[in-house]
């Protein structure tokens, strides 16, 4: 813990949506945020906004699409000489209506580079900052989605996740390859994609580090966010539609505020202090709604493939992955 007596938090993409409220309710619970965002002049805003007092965050640029903005993150925080008592990461884009795949400067499709690979990057070199930590209740948390189980009402939607045998991950995902698959891109699929190696690595982690570091690793899906950001490169109409639609018609509508409340309880709170759960409060909200421990999907729980898929992010992140087993 700092000297000034409040435990540290780092959340990605917290210049907008769940990521933004995650910290307000964090700030709110007492805790210093470190706010990891591309925008800085935007988080500065929405902070201000929230009337956030700037004595109890800070912030500093990440690019999760860049791995070496991923590098310069670390380096940057450990700078500011605050320990890290708990890492969550939110940040992630979609882009349903991309025809052609984006690469980002590291060669590697962007979808997939921002929400698993910088992500995963980060989780192992913040890894060796939680074990130094002094505080009693490290947590790693990671954000889920229904959509990356096809058992689920909300993943049962085509295209479904499926990460093959891992074939785009082993051909280093070198041009015409973008899908982790190695199928033909899918803007939506490689989104779907991505998820589900949020949740391998979070049960990855839970696997390899629990045990010896004591360090909790969950995932959460906070309910349908349905008016998030996220959506922000759908089509108009449909972002006008599905907040409607989850309110008036599946009864699935979560807003960005308790959903970030709900970030909050299980970055923090002794309900959630169960290593390698997936929290999720369902498909359909009621009053009091309690979130419950949820089976992943059968992609999500295949420990063979979380392993080869650990290994090989390794390699295009260049990390020593024999290090890490």
């Amino acid at each position: 813990m700092a000297q000034d007596g409040k435990p540290t938090v780092v959340i990605t993409g917290t210049s907008s949506g769940v990521g933004l409220y995650g910290a307000k309710a964090l700030l709110d619970r007492g805790w210093h945020v470190v706010m990891a965002c591309r925008d800085i002049s935007k988080m500065e805003k929405a902070a201000e906004s929230l009337g956030m007092s700037p004595d109890s965050y800070t912030i500093i640029h990440l690019d999760l699409g860049s791995l070496e903005s991923v590098r310069r993150f670390v380096q940057h925080f450990r700078v500011i000489g605050r320990p890290l008592d708990a890492l969550v990461c939110n940040a992630a884009i979609y882009m349903p209506l991309q025809k052609e795949p984006l690469r980002g400067p590291d060669g590697y499709e962007l979808t997939m580079t921002t929400n698993h690979l910088g992500h995963f990057l980060l989780c192992n070199l913040m890894l060796e900052d939680l074990k130094k930590s002094s505080y009693p209740d490290r947590r790693l948390v990671i954000l889920g989605t229904v959509t990356h189980n096809p058992d689920e009402l909300g993943g049962k939607i085509p295209p479904r996740p499926d990460l093959g045998n891992l074939e785009g991950f082993a051909a280093g995902f070198k041009d015409p390859i973008t899908m982790i698959d190695g199928k033909d891109y899918e803007p939506v699929k490689a989104y779907k994609d991505s998820k589900v190696c949020n949740v391998l690595t979070m049960r990855e982690l839970h696997r390899r580090y629990h045990d010896m570091t004591g360090i909790t690793f969950t995932s959460l899906y906070p309910g349908c966010v349905a008016d998030t950001p996220l959506f922000r490169n759908h089509y108009p109409l449909f972002q006008k539609l599905f907040p409607w639609f989850q309110k008036n018609v599946t009864g699935g509508y979560v807003s960005q505020e308790l959903a970030g409340e709900r970030v909050a309880a299980v970055v923090a709170d002794e309900d959630y202090k169960q290593s390698g759960t997936y929290w999720s409060w369902g498909n359909r909200q009621k009053q009091g709604r309690q979130a419950f421990a949820q089976k992943v999907s059968p992609q999500a729980r295949d420990d063979a493939k979380a392993e080869r898929l650990w290994d090989l992010s390794a390699e295009l992140v260049g990390l020593p992955s024999l290090v890490y087993r």
